[in-house]
């Protein structure tokens, strides 16, 4: 049975085919000081010495690397060339080069992705060094389209990892909603959750100080922020998000909670017509995603949906790639903005997996955001995460 990295490098070569590059070149050194992003795919381990992961078109999976880490590199399975070195990579690089003749060499570097954008200036510097008076520095390309697509079309491993964490996640959101009470604070909330992500053994999708995000009513903080001594009060809405590592792979999920005023039996009209809003933006979003459609079109769909409500627009992108990392892959489900680079212009590919996640504030009460994730299929998408529909009421 092949494993995750033995998959994605068989994929990469697949790639490299469709997209006519004759080499993709992993250059890195000294990798738990700052790893390539795209070596949990294509490695699964660190890297000490300069080292040099080559993967042709035509199917050579090569490894220049120190001698220390070569049995390392063996027990992978994923390479079926391995070189090792002492005092330099400098001749086996350059000799395996003028071996293989690549006519392009795809290199990671990146405008737009930071998954794409592994290669530091100083190790460009190098690398440019040891290429100096040879032809191949005329041929060097972004490896930004490789990664994009490696990273971004998950097998169906990498998507029953993330359905698994999905699960998980789904299940501590059961057992909190079942705990909250008015009163508590908005750390003492989190606190619960991070007890069950503990005992479970696992690991929260981004930061444990700020995931979950928990907000308690109009007067919380929302966004990449950490739960406070905020209480909970009746007739607030509570807005979660959160997510959980499994198996190397993330969930990232946004729930509602209303908390019942006394006396009240049903939900605030203002809140009803703004939960009923974003559950739509969200199926809207959903339904019209499919292969080929540039994210921007979907962001569209979603922000139309809030703003012809009545809504202010939501000052995000409506949604981001899902995998190794909560913010994985390339392109988004976002508008042209500067800051998002050309990301939203990158097509919908079967296997990329995306969060949903438009959403609005209810003046007095506190934050809508329902945030969905989501698996492109090859005629549209199926959702990974069971949606909320309905506002859950405490």
């Amino acid at each position: 049975m092949s494993t995750l990295v033995q998959e994605k490098v068989e994929q990469a070569i697949g790639i490299l085919q469709e997209k006519e590059i004759d080499l993709w070149l992993t250059f890195v050194r000294e990798t738990t000081a700052g790893g390539d992003p795209v070596l949990p795919l294509i490695y699964g381990h660190d890297l000490t010495w300069q080292s040099a992961l080559m993967l042709s078109r035509s199917g050579e999976r090569i490894a220049i690397v120190g001698q220390f880490e070569a049995e390392t590199v063996h027990r992978t399975g994923a390479y079926d060339s391995i070189i090792p070195y002492d005092q330099s990579i400098r001749p086996q690089l350059l000799e395996t080069l003028k071996q293989l003749n690549p006519q392009s060499i795809a290199i990671n570097y990146s405008r737009n992705d930071v998954h794409a954008d592994g290669l530091s200036h100083g190790l460009f510097q190098l690398l440019m060094d040891i290429l100096q008076d040879t032809p191949f520095t005329e041929r060097l390309v972004s490896a930004e389209a490789i990664i994009a697509a490696v990273r971004g079309r998950k097998t169906p491993n990498e998507i029953e990892r993330i359905k698994a964490a999905v699960e998980v996640t789904e299940q501590i959101y059961q057992r909190t909603f079942d705990y909250l009470k008015v009163g508590m604070s908005e750390k003492e909330v989190a606190a619960f959750m991070l007890a069950q992500v503990a005992e479970l053994g696992l690991q929260t999708s981004w930061e444990a100080e700020q995931c979950p995000m928990v907000n308690a009513g109009p007067d919380s903080e929302v966004g990449h922020v950490g739960p406070t001594d905020l209480k909970i009060k009746p007739g607030q809405l509570i807005h979660f998000d959160f997510g959980v590592i499994k198996d190397g792979y993330c969930s990232d999920i946004q729930r509602i909670v209303y908390m019942l005023a006394p006396g009240e039996t049903a939900l605030p009209e203002a809140v009803q017509r703004a939960f009923d809003t974003v559950v739509l933006a969200n199926k809207a979003a959903v339904a019209a995603m499919k292969p080929g459609v540039p994210g921007k079109e979907i962001d569209a769909v979603a922000r139309d949906v809030i703003t012809d409500a009545g809504y202010p627009e939501f000052m995000h992108a409506t949604g981001h790639q899902l995998g190794r990392t909560v913010h994985d892959g390339a392109g988004i489900l976002g508008p042209e903005w500067d800051r998002y680079g050309d990301t939203p212009n990158y097509p919908l590919e079967p296997g990329q997996v995306f969060t949903v996640e438009p959403g609005l504030s209810v003046p007095g009460y506190g934050y809508i955001n329902l945030e969905e994730d989501v698996v492109v299929t090859k005629n549209g998408a199926e959702f990974l995460s069971t949606p909320q529909t309905e506002l859950i009421l405490r």
